[in-house]
């Protein structure tokens, strides 16, 4: 029989650690091939958790409770629901574990009903198979209002010296914070729910030595929130400007940070649509970013994102714009897109209205950008009853570049949707069969752009397509 040593198995598996299926066959093969597998299986398991597994996993992780925790258990009462399926595993599972998810184990413990005094003494048992003096972990996730003290549990130092990633829903308790920021040094990944209480993570943020992905996502009521807290959020990020290369950030722009970022690569501004504009546009302003690539925001002006794409220096491949209907003027960032962005691959548009102007600039684009290969088009015109398909799609068809053949359109008044289809595909002669995803506000309107589409389909216009109910899937450039 043809051998394979565990080197080579693992590199093997190593290439198809997303295929759960493949990889848990792999288990049955023999105990080679299972001791080479498990570790990669459990090295995030939570990943893949589902409605139905999520008990067994659970079960199988209190499986490695010891006789001391199930005797603390016991004398407490709580021998039901976690210590009638007690029985040791052949493996031990959680020490091939390199991510931790707290929210997993806080909904399992909560799921059970205990009274409050009987579920800390349970998360505590269980939090004290993770924490301990042989697992290190490169990844952590803490669930909203988590308060468990972790740095109080032994081997809590040798765990987390090696963390790389870091995520936070926002409200937990600042001890948790000020445990990890002591010896936390190494986090690459740091994505948190911002709020009122986040004091801690503004040291948390300092301390890191390689700081290069930055996720802050507002939480609460942004009026509350000081801007004393948002400048001292700002200043603490300047520290790592040489380092980050994705920042994304949800609140208006108290100093001009951005400008000392000259090695951001990925770059998300999402700012609420209760502020007004000339509140941040002084602070986003003549903002040079050279090696920008991707550029996604919400309701930044026309102005302030021309301005920010005038000065990326022509590498900008991905381009994202979303912007209330107070901006109606997109032809000046589009004019600003093809004048300044000639390896443009990606750009997603949300619209309410199509000037004749607007149309015109939107096809110097596609003659311009003879790199881009997809495109996303939002039109929220519910309300406003100003935007019209036909013009838009048919420009399309008639200039799109080679490139081009992977979009996705989303519209609130789907029957003028329609009718700008059958222009598209009628003038979509000689090209590149199209990927194609349409969202749609109901059934009755999915059944009639399938029936539509499917028609195209067979003629060969068409190569896959999908629809779905609402804007959810139509804002990532993902047609797979």
């Amino acid at each position: 029989m043809w051998y394979l040593d565990k080197d080579i198995l693992y590199l093997i598996f190593e290439e198809i650690k997303n295929d759960k299926k493949t990889l848990h066959s792999c288990l049955l093969v023999n105990r080679t091939w299972c001791v080479t597998a498990v570790p990669l299986l459990w090295k995030n398991p939570w990943k893949y958790v589902t409605i139905k597994s999520k008990i067994l996993l659970f079960n199988v992780i209190i499986s490695h409770l010891s006789k001391e925790s199930i005797d603390i258990l016991n004398n407490q009462g709580i021998n039901n629901l976690i210590t009638e399926t007690y029985q040791r595993p052949l493996f031990n599972y959680i020490y091939f574990c390199k991510y931790l998810s707290l929210f997993f184990l806080e909904n399992e413990i909560s799921s059970k009903n205990f009274e409050k005094s009987k579920m800390s003494i349970i998360r505590n048992e269980i939090l004290k198979l993770f924490i301990n003096g042989d697992t290190k972990y490169i990844h952590i996730s803490i669930p909203d209002k988590f308060d468990c003290q972790l740095h109080h549990i032994p081997g809590f130092e040798h765990c987390f010296s090696e963390l790389e990633s870091f995520y936070c829903r926002g409200n937990i308790d600042q001890n948790v914070i000020e445990g990890l920021t002591k010896v936390c040094k190494s986090i690459k990944s740091l994505s948190v729910g911002i709020n009122l209480n986040n004091f801690g993570i503004f040291k948390l943020i300092e301390v890191q030595k390689n700081l290069n992905t930055v996720n802050l996502i507002h939480r609460g009521r942004l009026k509350k929130r000081k801007e004393s807290f948002n400048k001292s959020l700002e200043e603490s990020l300047i520290k790592h400007a040489n380092t980050i290369q994705y920042l994304r950030f949800e609140w208006k722009p108290i100093t001009r940070f951005l400008s000392y970022f000259v090695n951001l690569l990925i770059l998300e501004i999402y700012l609420p649509y209760s502020i007004i504009d000339t509140y941040y546009s002084n602070q986003l302003e003549n903002i040079s970013l050279p090696n920008l690539k991707t550029l996604k925001t919400r309701n930044v002006t026309p102005k302030v994102l021309a301005n920010l794409i005038e000065n990326t220096k022509g590498n900008l491949t991905e381009i994202s714009v979303l912007y209330s209907d107070r901006y109606d003027n997109s032809e000046m960032f589009i004019q600003a897109i093809y004048q300044n962005c000639p390896n443009l691959k990606y750009f997603h548009l949300s619209l309410i209205n199509n000037s004749n102007s607007l149309i015109s600039e939107f096809e110097n684009l596609l003659i311009s950008c003879q790199f881009l290969s997809g495109l996303v088009i939002n039109v929220y015109d519910e309300y406003y009853n100003k935007f019209g398909w036909d013009s838009l799609l048919l420009i399309l068809a008639k200039s799109s570049p080679i490139s081009l053949f992977k979009f996705k359109f989303f519209s609130t008044t789907i029957i003028k949707l329609f009718s700008g289809m059958v222009l598209f595909f009628d003038n979509w002669k000689d090209r590149n069969p199209i990927l194609l995803r349409v969202g749609v506000d109901n059934y009755v309107q999915s059944e009639q752009m399938n029936e539509l589409i499917n028609e195209y389909k067979m003629r060969g216009i068409v190569e896959k397509y999908s629809i779905g109910l609402g804007i959810s899937g139509y804002e990532n450039f993902e047609w797979v």
